[in-house]
């Protein structure tokens, strides 16, 4: 199992992307319109200069005053966990256990080409599960 097999059963590759100079209330607005917990950083959207969560939010902003105005960048996490799509299943929840992130970009060849969070990670591994439980149902069954 790996990262490229989590991407392909998410059904989607869009990269959610916000620039820096984008306030906070654009970024509360933004995640709630697309129904996700972070979005990658860039000015460009190709180039990743950060990720900002939803833990973002509520670390960075829980004593600011008129936090809405402050911009991504000064929230965002600069220091991010990466993995590749050949990368191990295993090796992505170890990231995420590891470190205490949700949202793990996937690089290849330089460029962002999907980003992975724990719930797509869960429901690809609910699935195998199941899969795994009709094969061995459909082993016993046929004696």
């Amino acid at each position: 199992m790996r990262v490229s097999d989590v991407l392909a059963s998410k059904g989607s590759d869009a990269v959610y992307t916000i620039t820096p100079d984008s306030t906070v209330r654009e970024l509360l607005d933004v995640l709630a319109e697309l129904n996700v917990g972070a979005l990658i950083v860039s000015d460009d959207g190709k180039a990743m200069l950060g990720i900002v969560s939803e833990r973002d939010i509520v670390r960075k902003l829980r004593t600011v005053e008129n936090a809405r105005d402050m911009t991504v960048a000064e929230i965002m996490t600069t220091d991010v966990q990466l993995c590749a799509p050949e990368d191990s299943f295993g090796g992505l929840m170890t990231i995420m256990t590891e470190h205490r992130v949700r949202h793990i970009p996937v690089i290849d060849d330089g460029a962002i080409v999907g980003v992975v969070s724990i719930g797509d990670a869960v429901k690809y591994r609910m699935e195998q599960l199941e899969f795994e439980r009709d094969q061995l149902n459909n082993y016993v069954a046929g004696g």
